[in-house]
């Protein structure tokens, strides 16, 4: 499972969240926190389909360490 941050976008900004995986340093948007949680995953899932093509090391999964209120797990 990966962490992902969802972030609030400003008001004057054209979308209203963003969200990271930082373990895989990807970033993606969406106009609801579920429309940017389904485009997330996909960037996820095209991250490490695209590492793997490549031959590259994937980076190791997040732990659940952090406290429920804090964080959000996906399978990805």
């Amino acid at each position: 499972m990966r962490n992902i941050v969802i972030h609030r976008s400003d008001p004057d900004e054209e979308v209203a969240y963003w969200v990271e995986c930082p373990s895989l340093g990807i970033a993606s948007m969406g106009d609801s926190i579920e429309e940017a949680i389904t485009m997330i995953r996909e960037a996820i899932e095209l991250h490490i389909e695209d590492l793997k093509t490549h031959g590259e090391v994937i980076p190791p999964e997040d732990s659940a360490e952090l406290p429920a209120a804090q964080s959000l797990m996906i399978e990805a």
